[in-house]
């Protein structure tokens, strides 16, 4: 499994496993089905969220890294 960054796309996070939601609601992130949410990058939403990037993509590619 290739590692998210920042740049990665919340929806292609989520078609690699649908279980990393819980991942985002726990920023914040209510609306993942959202067109928009579907299209935004980690970064974009961590800064709209006020969450740290780095601390939530070492929370996803610890989740991934066995997927």
């Amino acid at each position: 499994m290739a590692k998210v960054t920042k740049d990665t796309i919340i929806g292609d996070v989520l078609e690699i496993d649908s279980g990393s939601a819980p991942f985002f609601l726990e920023i914040g992130m209510h609306c993942l089905g959202c067109p928009h949410s579907q299209g935004e990058t980690i970064e974009e939403a961590c800064a709209v969220h006020g969450v740290d990037v780095d601390v939530l993509l070492e929370k996803l590619n610890d989740y991934l890294k066995d997927k």
